[in-house]
């Protein structure tokens, strides 16, 4: 088969590490896959003539119910589509994409969601179709540069390295848009950072939306004790993961956070905020902490500086938790045996 796979591809993002993943999946099942981003397409019209075009295209794939999965309303091959995050989360409390998903679910073969919760929540707006929702969590596997140098990632953030050994970097890894809300701690983070200096927070992401980063940068500039990393490849990510204190997320919204999953896989400590998306895989104070506010984040960190235990435990039940549950090799079973259906 050959299959149109239309997700949103920014660089080094998730959903782009995702399509990636699952692309391979399909390609090492002996298919076709080519993968397009959301961005080259303005209408689903523009998506059907491409495939009456090319009448070898046999099925298509999307992430994203609402931005990808609109595009493949007017075909006339089969489809499946996976939940993104912000689709359920987010997008599902506006009437009109709302109507849109609905039509998107019903014309689609199957649907994949990443967690039960997301898959409830679906069912609360979608409920007829229910059951061509399957669940199946990201595939999680973490690989570390082998000539990184921790010296030299804090001085490109402009971090005083003088007593490096002493500082306890909280690295908050994140796409720079407003849905993962980078500066919710900023304020109440830099009041600790005042109070002691060696306690950090670096952010770290591609800059998706432009006008939000150059906003996001104006404050750090004044923000003292907050830093901004520039991207970095995976591997050096998993490499600055592992020598950070604690792994932050700050999210408005979260479809499932493969930066607290790889966290949890690479032995680190995580600090999440308390949205349903990250409490789908954080189970507080067992594979990692959940705080509800910006103060509350900083009681929650105090509480695994001051608590060796806690950390030990965090650390061994969140890589028990990803090895268990976020198979690559089960992730790859589902989507190869979903994608056959659309023959």
């Amino acid at each position: 088969m050959k299959i149109l796979f239309i997700a949103c591809l920014s660089p080094k993002t998730g959903n782009n590490t995702t399509a990636e993943r699952i692309r391979d999946y399909i390609e090492n099942a002996g298919h076709t896959c080519e993968l397009r981003d959301t961005a080259e397409f303005e209408s689903s019209a523009e998506v059907a003539q491409l495939l009456s075009q090319d009448p070898l295209f046999n099925g298509a794939l999307a992430i994203h119910l609402f931005k990808a999965g609109s595009l493949l309303l007017d075909i006339q091959v089969p489809f499946g589509v996976i939940f993104g995050g912000t689709d359920i989360n987010e997008d599902i409390k506006n009437e009109q994409k709302c109507l849109v998903m609905e039509k998107v679910l019903q014309k689609a073969r199957f649907a994949v969601a990443f967690t039960e919760k997301m898959k409830e929540a679906s069912e609360l707006f979608m409920f007829s179709q229910r059951r061509k929702v399957y669940v199946q969590p990201q595939g999680i596997q973490t690989a570390v540069a082998k000539n990184f140098c921790w010296t030299e990632f804090l001085r490109s953030a402009d971090v005083g390295t003088a007593r490096v050994d002493e500082l306890r970097v909280f690295l908050l890894v994140c796409g720079l848009r407003r849905v993962k809300d980078p500066l919710y701690l900023a304020h109440v983070f830099s009041k600790w950072h005042c109070q002691d200096p060696r306690n950090v927070l670096i952010i770290i992401g591609p800059k998706i939306d432009p006008v939000f980063s150059a906003e996001v940068e104006s404050v750090i500039q004044r923000t003292a004790g907050v830093y901004m990393a520039q991207e970095r490849s995976q591997r050096e990510l998993h490499a600055a993961m592992r020598k950070c204190f604690a792994l932050v997320n700050s999210s408005i919204s979260e479809g499932m956070s493969a930066a607290i999953l790889e966290a949890m896989h690479l032995g680190v400590p995580v600090l999440a905020r308390n949205i349903p998306g990250n409490a789908a895989i954080v189970q507080h104070g067992i594979t990692g902490l959940l705080y509800s506010s910006p103060q509350d984040f900083v009681d929650q960190s105090q509480r695994l500086m001051s608590d060796c235990e806690l950390r030990k435990t965090l650390v061994k039940s969140g890589k028990d938790y990803v090895e268990e549950h976020h198979s690559l090799k089960q992730e790859r079973e589902t989507y190869q045996r979903l994608v056959a259906t659309l023959q």
